[in-house]
């Protein structure tokens, strides 16, 4: 019988790392959670395009176009095996303690305005406050829309109510939103000399502050008026700006625009929290 010599190869004379074959649950989890990944990353950016084809007032919606790059190529990087082993273990856990803490952030927040998707005041308050949006050359956006809708509702069943129609005029609309919703209200049968108008306003907080100044905020009772994903953001906006006795009024929204407003709105809760707003 013929004996061979063992010989070693020396580490610095190699050239080609090997991997041998993995069979459990961390070469099945890469790849899982790599196919989720690029499978929501699908999702986002099909509804960008629906997004775009059903019409959009801002160009937000372009936000899903990035968010399903990055889903996307994330889920590649995790179908990389080689590559996520290359990654040392404190990089790992640090991402994804940020992913998790960002996941607790945002569930929080949307939980915190979904609480108000069902917002009904009580009768008799002495103003209301129609929050603005898109004023187009056809008339009031779906969203306006169904604000002054929801807002004539309550102005019929409370006659003392006075009103006031918030919102001024952007660069893609052809009057100030506060002109419009007057208009659209005096058309509806409420009376004109119940209407206040304030035109100057280009956001959420300017709406409130610059309606207060029409009103008496520490004594009289007033009701914001504006979609169900907006009125958390806006009720707490208007108790940081003195306004003692105020609620919220819930317009509806457009169902398969959710995901969007909701989106929308997280962001706008956290940057009115970073500006001390609300």
């Amino acid at each position: 019988m013929r004996r061979h010599e063992d010989r070693l190869i020396p580490r610095e004379k190699t050239s080609r790392i090997i991997y041998l074959e993995r069979r459990g649950r961390e070469k099945k989890g890469y790849k899982a959670w790599g196919m989720c990944s690029c499978l929501v990353g699908a999702a986002c950016i099909l509804y960008c395009v629906a997004i775009a084809i059903g019409g959009a007032g801002t160009n937000f919606f372009l936000i899903w176009a990035v968010l399903g790059a990055v889903f996307v190529l994330l889920g590649l990087l995790l179908s990389r095996r080689s590559l996520m082993e290359r990654l040392p273990g404190w990089f790992k856990g640090i991402a994804l303690g940020l992913f998790l803490f960002a996941l607790l952030v945002f569930g929080v927040v949307e939980g915190l305005i979904l609480s108000q998707y069902r917002a009904v005041p009580e009768h008799g308050a002495d103003y209301v406050i129609i929050l603005g949006a898109q004023w187009k050359a056809t008339g009031p956006s779906e969203v306006l829309r169904r604000r002054l809708d929801k807002a004539i509702e309550y102005l019929r069943a409370n006659p003392d109510t006075k009103v006031i129609v918030s919102g001024g005029q952007g660069a893609n609309e052809p009057v100030a939103e506060a002109v419009g919703m007057q208009e659209y209200l005096v058309n509806a049968g409420i009376s004109d000399t119940r209407i206040l108008v304030e035109s100057h306003s280009t956001n959420t907080h300017e709406n409130l502050v610059f309606s207060r100044g029409l009103l008496d905020s520490r004594k009289d009772r007033v009701v914001v008026v504006t979609n169900n994903f907006h009125l958390f953001r806006a009720v707490q906006i208007a108790r940081k700006q003195g306004y003692e006795n105020v609620e919220g009024l819930a317009a509806s929204s457009v169902v398969w625009m959710a995901p969007n407003n909701l989106l929308r709105e997280f962001l706008g809760v956290i940057k009115d929290l970073l500006a001390g707003n609300m």
